[in-house]
């Protein structure tokens, strides 16, 4: 099961495509700016400078070089084996496969991030136990993760795009979190509701594109294969995410705990 998941991300996911060259580690921006585009979504922009850091589930790695910027001492893990040539070129540490606690030293990281994992894991609690077992007492774990309580779940109902099968395969409230981490000696810190704007520029176009049964979505099809009304749809949709009108939304459900994301801060016993 763990190798077929691992040719899912390979195979199906889109970084196969992705241009070396054009790989770019995430930068800060400034205060309003971070906030009006929600990117505290993410767990790694809760990682302070200077410390070891382990991020679980780090795609293409662009994590990774913005912890590098930033003093740290680095290190991801990711599933997807296109990983691989990032790693390779711009000589990052990771191990491509499945996170295994067993590879690092007990005790090990001031800060561990699963930034849009823990709802992958096929075995949450497991992964939980695994991440308080490298962590150093007192360290911090950030996890992100789709809020199934939020505004988006209600209003698009079985098209909402945090469903994401067959990768999604877990999703927590609140209550259930805490139950999850409390029983592998984690305290919650913090919870917070904070999405990034662009997931609802992104939903937006899975309604337009949402394929009938047994065929693949034309959310990854170019958009120069697509019939001429969709193409316009598209650049309507395209326009008004440029004029932030989907950022206000986000602000607003988010300012009444309503959006499509939570972040946990955990904090070792």
């Amino acid at each position: 099961m763990k190798q077929e998941i691992s040719e899912i991300y390979t195979n199906y996911y889109p970084r196969t495509s992705f241009n070396l060259d054009q790989h770019k580690p995430h930068k800060a921006s400034g205060r309003f700016i971070s906030w009006f585009n929600g990117e505290k979504s993410s767990s790694f922009r809760w990682v302070p400078k200077n410390i070891r850091v382990l991020d679980i589930g780090c795609g293409f790695g662009e994590s990774l070089g913005y912890h590098a910027r930033r003093g740290c001492q680095v290190y991801g893990v990711d599933a997807d084996k296109n990983l691989n040539r990032v790693a390779k070129k711009y000589g990052y540490q990771v191990h491509v496969g499945n996170f295994d606690a067993s590879l690092y030293d007990s005790d090990y990281f001031d800060y561990v991030t699963l930034d849009q994992v823990i709802e992958h894991f096929i075995d949450p609690k497991e992964a939980i136990r695994g991440v308080a077992q490298i962590l150093k007492p007192g360290g911090y774990a950030i996890l992100s993760t789709p809020n199934v309580n939020g505004w988006g779940r209600w209003a698009f109902k079985q098209r909402w795009i945090n469903w994401h099968a067959p990768y999604h395969l877990q999703y927590f409230s609140n209550k259930s979190m805490k139950r999850l981490v409390d029983s592998e000696g984690f305290e919650v810190d913090k919870i917070y509701t904070i999405t990034n704007s662009d997931w609802l520029y992104y939903q937006w176009l899975h309604l337009l594109m949402y394929p009938k049964s047994g065929r693949p979505s034309g959310f990854w099809t170019l958009q120069n294969k697509m019939p001429k009304m969709k193409r316009v749809q598209i650049k309507i949709i395209t326009i008004l995410h440029k004029l932030k009108i989907n950022h206000l939304i986000t602000r607003f459900f988010d300012g009444i705990g309503l959006g499509d994301n939570r972040v946990y801060i955990l904090r070792k016993r």
